[in-house]
């Protein structure tokens, strides 16, 4: 079973898929929506941030569903699950309401009693109540656009641990994601898409998105894909029958099975040099993703840069802020992932 802690090509595919985000936010910020290079290629089928942020949620699905089979418990598997989340983003709400003095429209005293000051880190924190931004803070633009998928990330973790209970019965297990993921497919590529169901949220059409390139991940955990034979071969395959998608525009019909395909088979894969990225710098790429769109909106409040100048300066700032992020937060939470909920509830005592 391939884990986190051997060599593999995770760490830098969540680095590649950090930098796709920041890449498409460029563009966002200069005032040309999503309408990057990859956008101009596929013929608006898709974009760098598009890939990104699934990509993530695939290579999510695949580690995720790992770490509840090998969780002794469900307070184990949670206190994991936050201490990768919560701490790197309680730090990122706390420097952007700061950040909020410089770029407030007003005075100091305004700020402070501003209700939507106090209220971004609790709103955020939730993850379910969202603020995206303080009135009067960088004329009353979004602080961070990126947070939205934190939520989902959440849900889907909480999903995967319902099958902590049948982690014995490997078999129950893989049938029911593979019966989940088809009977989830079907209704997006159906119901969704061709006949045209009303009455369908944004919020209910993304968590079936996303969920799907989560589910994805997890199914190819389940049938230990790592164990596959020609996993090379596979991948350059992969890679063939994306382009042709592109090529004959389909990739909306057959992005679940092509993308996670190429991306898990991607991390499995041990390459030379990139297969210890993250022994050099950390896993900077979750820092990266929340540092980004502040870095980049405060960037532009003050400065009139072009895209690509924007896009050089954000991404050199944000890889800094994910090294700090990385190395002074997100790794000394992670130290006390062995420190069970019971464990400090008995210290406190």
């Amino acid at each position: 079973m391939v884990t986190e802690t051997h060599k593999n090509n995770f760490d830098f595919l969540r680095l590649l898929f950090a930098i796709f985000v920041v890449i498409t936010h460029s563009y966002f910020f200069c005032g040309f929506g999503e309408h990057d290079i990859l956008s101009r290629f596929t013929n608006d089928q898709t974009c760098f941030s598009y890939i990104g942020v699934r990509g993530f949620f695939i290579i999510s699905g695949y580690l995720i569903f790992q770490s509840m089979q090998r969780s002794t418990s469900l307070n184990s598997y949670y206190w994991k699950r936050f201490l990768r989340l919560f701490p790197g983003l309680i730090i990122v709400l706390l420097l952007t309401v700061c950040l909020g003095v410089f770029v407030f429209n007003g005075t100091l005293k305004d700020y402070v009693s501003s209700k939507e000051m106090w209220s971004y880190v609790p709103n955020n924190l939730s993850l379910y109540n969202l603020q995206f931004g303080i009135s009067g803070v960088l004329n009353s633009r979004p602080l961070n656009g990126s947070l939205w998928t934190i939520r989902y990330e959440f849900s889907f973790y909480i999903l995967i641990s319902l099958l902590f209970f049948f982690r014995y019965n490997k078999k129950f297990i893989k049938n029911l994601l593979i019966f989940l993921f088809i009977f989830l497919l079907i209704g997006k590529l159906i119901l969704f898409e061709k006949l045209g169901v009303s009455g369908i949220s944004f919020s209910n059409s993304m968590s079936l998105n996303l969920g799907l390139y989560f589910i994805s991940g997890s199914v190819l955990a389940s049938i230990n894909v790592e164990n596959f034979k020609f996993k090379f071969p596979l991948t350059i395959i992969g890679i063939m029958l994306l382009a042709v998608s592109f090529y004959y525009q389909i990739f909306l019909l057959s992005q679940y099975i092509i993308l996670p395909v190429i991306v898990v088979l991607a991390g499995i894969s041990s390459t030379k040099y990139i297969n210890t990225l993250s022994h050099n710098f950390g896993d900077i790429s979750y820092g990266i993703y929340i540092y980004s769109f502040p870095i980049q909106a405060t960037l532009m409040y003050f400065f009139a840069f072009s895209c690509m100048e924007l896009m050089s300066t954000s991404l050199l700032l944000s890889i800094i802020f994910g090294i700090l992020s990385w190395n002074f937060i997100e790794k000394k939470s992670l130290r006390l992932k062995t420190l069970s909920l019971r464990s400090i509830k008995l210290y406190k005592l």
